[in-house]
């Protein structure tokens, strides 16, 4: 069975799945509601009925849950048994009779990829940048696309000496002790909410969240839950918009949807579409 524990233990990865396992104790009607419209604006559609799901890196579980609410068979798995442990877990809260299936599971592992067989639709947002080997991944992750199907993901914006200045801030968290942890999150909120008063701040690293998550933030998502994400997530990647464009038009995709985060912090998002002709991997 794949385990990253040693990496976490070692430094090298960030414990995602732990941040996610906390995450779910928020999970509400509210955020599955918010987590379905994220992925029925990209999409173009409200109904998945009769078409297949693969949720690469699943993390929480909710865009699975999502998902499944809006009719798909659903398949996910995470490089992170936590992570595996924390969808089974919002499965079996709001879904135990579900067409879902969960496992622990490498988007890098060419032999396990080779026997998922192929997906209508492919989601992965915000994982392939965390693998190490983030154009492998993309490639591995495009041939899981069936013919006429959808990979939707997202990537982290390269930002040129921002994103290499980050990264080094990644490395040092997981690298460091609970009080070093503690104080690079607490660095990184007062840069990150800069423009936003201190105590909203202090708000969100302190661990509450009335200030920024009623409503739930865009996704369904936490904003404190985020910022650990944000600070910790290694290791880290970036891409830029043309760089994608490229790799994904030579594997047979066009573009079919496109949000950006504007130049700044964060991913962009992609939905691209695989021609018909266009022979899957395998």
């Amino acid at each position: 069975m794949i385990d990253g524990r040693q990496e976490v233990l070692d430094g090298d990865r960030f414990a995602f799945g732990s941040n996610w396992r906390a995450f779910i104790e928020l999970v509400d009607e509210r955020r599955i509601k918010a987590a379905v419209g994220s992925l029925a604006g990209p999409l173009g559609t409200t109904d998945l009925t009769g078409r297949s799901f693969l949720d690469v890196g699943c993390g929480s579980g909710l865009f699975s849950l999502a998902a499944h609410r809006m009719g798909a068979r659903v398949r996910s798995f995470d490089y992170d048994p936590e992570s595996v442990a924390a969808t089974v877990a919002l499965r079996d809260r709001f879904a135990p009779d579900a067409d879902w299936t969960i496992s622990t599971g490498s988007i890098l592992d060419e032999e396990g990829v080779a026997g998922l067989g192929r997906f209508d639709i492919v989601y992965s947002w915000g994982v392939l940048h965390h693998t190490g080997e983030l154009w492998r991944a993309v490639d591995h992750a495009a041939g899981l696309v069936a013919p006429d199907g959808l990979l939707f993901i997202s990537i982290y914006n390269d930002q040129g000496l921002e994103s290499r200045l980050w990264r080094r801030v990644k490395r040092r968290y997981n690298r460091s002790g609970a009080l070093a942890r503690r104080l690079l999150v607490l660095g990184s909120a007062a840069y990150l909410y800069r423009r936003k008063p201190l105590a909203t701040a202090l708000e969100l690293v302190r661990g509450g969240e009335t200030a920024l998550v009623r409503p739930p933030r865009a996704r369904g998502m936490s904003a404190r839950h985020d910022l650990v994400d944000w600070v910790g997530g290694y290791p880290f990647e970036v891409a830029k918009p043309e760089e994608v464009f490229a790799f994904m038009r030579e594997r047979g995709f066009e573009l079919r949807h496109l949000k950006t985060c504007a130049g700044g912090i964060g991913c962009n998002e992609y939905v691209f579409e695989r021609s018909s002709d266009t022979p899957a991997r395998g």
